[in-house]
């Protein structure tokens, strides 16, 4: 079977067939140390470092700490700690903007010797009203034509910390008519008179992002440049620096940048939902950092399966959150420990099982792979199944316990309920239930079927623990698309957390370690939380529920094309 390459690996084959770059293959991930990775990161790490690996060549981790003011370097700790995670390594390709400050201001003495950059004293208001508008061309700035020793005279001042923040830019000259809005002398320097996370206060200027990119990739001799689809206009402006200094020159290509469903992705807006609240950090498992998703209990593998799956392509999209899901879903049926835990507990007595008699049962650990054995699980006179798979008087076709119906416990016996016992305010507290003996291992000697099996937990022997299940953080699929003007904020979802504190497990989860996944049996996939949890202590969240709802939403797409 022929293997269909995305653009990128066309691009790339064609080069290598030229000879172009040598035959070398050379990506980086480039972040900036401001804040957390998210899941759309991840697809560039996965793409950066995947193409690497694919063809024999290798991917820098550079941090593009070219802002000071927004940078921190637990930032810088957080984005390796994560890539690792996801299972990719550097080696000692471990780069930074900041190291090529020196390189990177030589580069702009000799485009200002060149009559190629200038100093230009305008506000940044007045610089923005010069600029034109798209239908309009820009003004030159009235320093356009200041003299080459002038500007270098401007440029060593800014550096040496002679004025205040804002009072001079450095500028790219270049042509203020142009159609490409980026392309009208463009900022190269700012003045920053702030200390930097690792230069300290030696510099007072700051490159650009424009500028510093493209000579990043130059020094490093990266033949491959990824960008996001955002940085398309500005791929002129990368070929024009390169260009006017003759240095080494990779080639930038844009890529779909990754949106998903019930979430937001800018890291402004999940600084908000942060600073105001509605999340508990970085970490909270309802954000789509890689730190969120890793604490709700997705998987390194799961991710990058994820990124392959949605692929690469040139045009912006969005995808459903629900294959994610899926994805997690299908990996976790296969490795994830089938357990039994009752979340909500309503009591069950069994009034004909001995009194003070205990057994244990055989349970399978997961029927998709018999290599995982079996385990022994206690059962009892009194047991804990869920509320909901009891009503009192339940409609038609509710085929879980009621008065005189019978269900299979899993593992175990057909149980009858006979009778319930209930509080002063009418609230029930216990069934009192039989059970046939007859039926251990769950079926009946004399044919009789069931419709419901339940799963349940000795009420001697259960171990409490607190259940976090989440949900999405938005009630709408796209949030930051209202049609009457209402912000993201307008759509959380105020039950998109519910703590359970009174849950009860079966003992086999009491030594289990943080960020172990297993399955609840009939509730969903769960993970032990990576840093509440301990055997003390037992914290789980809900990764996902059993449902598969992209499943259905693949149905309903082929239904709409079979229409078309």
């Amino acid at each position: 079977m022929t293997e269909t390459k995305n653009f990128i690996e066309q691009i790339i084959d064609e080069d290598l067939k030229t000879g172009k770059y040598g035959g070398r293959v050379h990506t980086r991930f480039p972040p900036e140390p401001n804040g957390y990775l998210h899941i759309g990161h991840a697809k560039s790490i996965c793409l950066n470092f995947g193409l690497a690996e694919k063809y024999n060549g290798v991917c820098n981790l550079r941090f593009d700490d070219t802002n000071p003011i927004k940078e921190d370097t637990s930032y810088t700790k957080a984005i390796q700690e994560d890539i690792k995670w996801l299972g990719y390594d550097w080696a000692d390709r471990l780069y930074y903007a900041s190291d090529y400050f020196e390189q990177m201001y030589e580069y702009a003495v000799q485009l200002v010797q060149a009559g190629k950059a200038y100093v230009c004293s305008l506000s940044e208001k007045e610089i923005r009203e010069y600029r034109g508008t798209v239908k309009e061309p820009g003004k030159p700035s009235p320093y356009r034509n200041r003299s080459v020793e002038e500007n270098l005279e401007l440029l060593e001042k800014m550096k040496n910390g002679e004025f205040e923040d804002g009072q001079h830019t450095l500028r790219a000259k270049i042509d203020m008519a142009s159609a490409n809005m980026k392309m009208r002398d463009p900022l190269i320097y700012r003045i920053r008179n702030a200390k930097h996370h690792r230069t300290g206060d030696k510099w007072h200027i700051y490159p650009m992002y424009d500028f510093a990119h493209c000579l990043e990739d130059s020094i490093e001799n990266i033949t491959h440049s990824l960008c996001s689809i955002e940085f398309e206009n500005n791929r002129p402006l990368y070929d024009w620096f390169l260009d006017q200094l003759s240095i080494y020159h990779p080639q930038q290509i844009e890529f779909a940048r990754l949106n998903m469903t019930y979430t937001v992705m800018s890291k402004r807006k999940l600084l908000k939902l942060i600073e105001e609240g509605y999340v508990s950090g970085w970490d909270d498992p309802r954000l789509p950092t890689i730190r969120g998703l890793r604490r709700r209990g997705y998987t390194p593998s799961s991710i990058r399966e994820f990124s392959n799956i949605i692929g690469v392509a040139k045009s912006d999209s969005t995808v459903d959150y629900a294959l994610l899901e899926h994805v997690i879903r299908k990996e976790l049926n296969k490795t994830a420990m089938r357990v039994m835990g009752v979340l909500k507990p309503l009591k069950v007595i069994i009034d004909n099982y001995p009194e003070g008699e205990e057994e244990y049962l055989e349970a399978v650990n997961n029927p998709e792979d018999p290599e995982y054995g079996t385990r022994q699980v206690p059962f009892s006179k009194e047991l804990y199944i869920e509320q909901d798979d009891f009503m009192e008087d339940p409609p038609p076709k509710f085929y879980r316990l009621a008065p005189g119906c019978e269900v299979r416990l899993r593992y175990a016996y057909f149980l009858k309920c006979n009778s319930v016992e209930k509080d002063e305010d009418g609230k029930i507290t216990a069934l009192h239930c039989t059970y046939d003996p007859a039926t251990k291992g769950g079926s009946a000697p004399d044919g009789r079927k069931v419709k419901a099996t339940l799963h349940w937990v000795s009420a001697k022997h259960a171990i409490d623990a607190e259940v976090r299940l989440y949900d999405n953080l938005f009630t709408k699929e796209n949030p930051e698309n209202s049609k009457d003007g209402r912000s993201f904020e307008h759509f959380i979802n105020e039950n998109s957390l519910q703590i359970l504190k009174n849950c009860k497990l079966e003992p086999s989860l009491q030594e289990v370690k943080p960020e172990t996944r297993v399955q609840f049996e009939r509730l969903g996939y769960f993970c032990a939380d990576r840093f509440d949890h301990s055997s003390n202590n037992l914290v789980f969240n809900r990764i996902v529920t059993l449902r598969d709802t992209w499943k259905k939403i693949q149905k309903r797409l082929a239904k709409q094309n079979k229409k078309k």
